[in-house]
This record gives C-alpha cells, structure tokens and sequence, in this order.
C-alpha cells in the first residue's frame, strides 16, 4: 500500500506537537525535574473522586443524553452564573464534552467553511491553529507582545481581519504566557468586532486561575455576548485532568449545530466522569480556592527566583505558567531547552513551540511542588553560568 496517497492532505499538513518532544527526552531520565507539563500536581479532591466511584457502586454505567446529564448541564449553569455572572440555559445552550479540547474542534467544525480565516493569538496553545486546518480554515496567527504583557491589542486585531475571517480565537488566561484580558482590553476587541459577523472562542479553561483580580469572559459583555462561544472545563480548575471532561456554552442556534457532530463523532461524555463533575460543580468551590493559593505563592517564587538569576518575566496574571525571556543567553529556545534539559536535568519547554511569537522565550509551569521549583532554579543558575563561561571563553 501506498499509504502517502490515501492519507488526507490536511491531516498530513498539520504538524506534531512541538512540546512532546522534551518529554521524550525526559522519560528517559533519573532524578529529572519537570516545569514542562501543563497539568496540576494536586490529585482531584476525595470527595469529587468518591462520587465517581459511588456512581459505579450503584451501576450508573448506561449512555447519557448527548449533550450530557441534565442534572450536570444545570450544575455547569449554576456554577457559570454563581462564579462569572454568565447566565446559560442549561437545556438549549450548553453541551458536556469530552475535555475542552473536543469543545474547541467542535466550535471550529461547526464555523468554518473552506478558505475562511481563523485568527489565533500568539503564544498560545497549540492546538487552535492545527484544529482550524483540519476544519478547512487557514489560521492567522497574530504576534502578541510581551511589553503588552502578551494581549491581543485592538490595532493587532484590526491589522489582522479580512473578509475572510471568521473567527477570532481569544485563549485567555493564556497558556504559555500566563498573560490575561481585562474587561478594558475586551471593550476594544468589542469596538473592532462591531459590525462584523466574527464569532469569538474563549477558551476559559483557565478561568479560576486568575491572582489579584477577577476573570473577565468576552461573554460578560453585552456586545460579544451573542458572538462568543464559551469553552471551558474541569482539568484546571478541580484537578480533573484525566476525567476528560469539558463543556461548550453559546447560542443556542449554534450549540444545536454543534450538538449534531458530538452526537455522531462522540455520542456522549463518560457517564463516571459526569457524576464525579457534577460534584464538582456542587461542592468543589473550596477546591478550587485552595488550590489558587498554592499556586500563587510559587507563581510569585518562581518570578522573583528568575528575576534574580537574570531572566526577565512580566509578572503573569492567570493560569499557573511563567514566560521567561531567555535572549541574553544567546541561544534559541529550543537550544536553551534542549541544553538545560540535557545538562541539568530540568524540562522547561520552547517558547517557539507555542508560535512565532514565542521564540526568545520559554514556559516554565509552577503546577509542581515547591521544592522542585526551587532545586530547578537552583539547576538554571548553574546553567546560565556555566553557559556564559564557555561563552567567554569561545569570545576570548
């Protein structure tokens, strides 16, 4: 078999993650310290697990509906409205998916036609712009800065439309960045979107992880409200990554469209899953608090830490990673990571991985202990000064 000419052209255009490759490395390492993995070290809180594993007990184990448990869709309004003040019908305007991700490439699915334009911020995950392509879209990736504290600026968004776009992507709190929109910053985009048939995807997943303010949805303003899509799920915010549980929040003229695909492609989230998220929703707002705070205590740490040792970072205001800038050592990102991971044991990940705009920079996640994250500074210091030795000495 020929299996290049079988293959879509599409699938095959799409290239791999750029992050994974770190991790190949680092698997196969003793004793090594990761900053890499975007994924809570907090183990999904007791109570939340044990109603996963009562629903079992009782032999909760048929299908649900498709757009997932009523009672769980109204937990997910009730949550929505109590913690962000966006108001949803849980009958006709959400759908419980398996993980943000399956939320994203519905949202995107079910937009775009062929030859439209998707624009994606970034640094950003890396997922928008390879999902936009086997949608059929072309993504457009805007550079966002980092003296602007990595926002998507109206001017850079105003540079970016054409008649071809379709959607604007607004993945905040950021990851890699850590980077967020205040309501100020959506009141431009806002301005910029008047008179368009753009459609916004917030990609909230982040939403709880916000320090010393609170989260602003697109949606929260009266003038996006009927043009965004609201993407959001459990991984972060309760710890649930491997619960793979997610949700989509939108009109209801296009969340019944997006209904269609999940029906066909998935046909329902887990049903575990979904009795262990309805406890979540119910009880787990103290899980979330406890856990903010954590994190913000090493967020803080680690920004002082890599101050010192003499990378600069603007202090991010969302999600539970730290964007260094690494320029002065003269290496690209991804030879600074390969080097630091080879060398000290330490897995940080390419700024480059997450898009043009990441490149002299990369993502060090704090969603690890304590003591980790000061030995890995520790381990950075020595490799920056060990680098700039062998530096002075191949100038001298």
């Amino acid at each position: 078999m020929n299996y290049d000419s079988v293959l879509s052209d599409r699938i095959k255009e799409v290239q791999p993650s750029g992050i994974r490759r770190f991790f190949d490395i680092l698997e196969e390492m003793k004793d090594a310290i990761s900053l890499g993995i975007g994924e809570p070290d907090f183990v999904t809180p007791w109570h939340i697990r044990d109603a996963g594993i009562y629903s079992l007990e009782k032999g909760f184990t048929k299908y649900t509906s498709n757009a997932g448990m009523a009672e769980l869709r109204r937990e997910i309004a009730a949550y929505l409205n109590r913690r962000f003040h966006l108001q949803y019908d849980f009958a006709s305007q959400i759908i419980v998916t398996v993980g943000g991700s399956e939320a994203i490439d519905l949202s995107l699915r079910c937009l775009v036609n062929p030859g439209d334009e998707v624009i994606v911020p970034v640094p950003s995950f890396v997922c928008y712009g390879p999902l936009a392509s086997m949608a059929g879209a072309k993504p457009v990736l805007v550079e966002t800065k980092a003296e602007n504290e990595f926002r998507l600026t109206a001017d850079e968004l105003r540079a970016a439309i054409t008649p071809r776009t379709k959607v604007l992507v607004l993945p905040f709190p950021n990851n890699p960045t850590g980077g967020i929109m205040e309501r100020a910053d959506l009141e431009a985009i806002a301005e910029v979107l008047k008179d368009t048939n753009i459609m916004v995807l917030s990609d909230e997943i982040y939403a709880e992880l916000t320090y010393g303010q609170h989260h602003v949805s697109p949606a929260n303003l009266p003038e996006l409200k009927d043009r965004t899509i609201v993407v959001n799920g459990f991984s972060k915010s309760h710890a649930m990554t491997g619960w793979r549980m997610g949700y989509v929040c939108g009109p209801k003229e296009i969340i019944q469209q997006m209904l269609k695909l999940h029906q066909f492609g998935i046909m329902s989230a887990p049903t575990v899953s979904q009795y262990a998220a309805v406890e979540a929703m119910r009880n787990g707002d103290h899980d979330i608090e406890k856990m903010r705070d954590e994190y913000d205590g090493r967020r803080r740490y680690l920004v002082e830490g890599l101050r010192r040792i003499g990378l600069p970072c603007f202090e991010p205001k969302g999600a539970f990673y730290v964007f260094p800038d690494i320029r002065s050592s003269g290496l690209s990102s991804d030879d600074f990571c390969e080097q630091f991971l080879l060398e000290e044991k330490v897995a940080v990940i390419s700024g480059s991985a997450f898009g043009p705009g990441g490149e002299g920079f990369v993502r060090c996640c704090y969603a690890t202990g304590m003591k980790d994250i000061a030995e890995a500074l520790t381990r950075m210091d020595n490799f920056l000064t060990n680098l700039r030795k062998r530096q002075a000495r191949t100038q001298g």
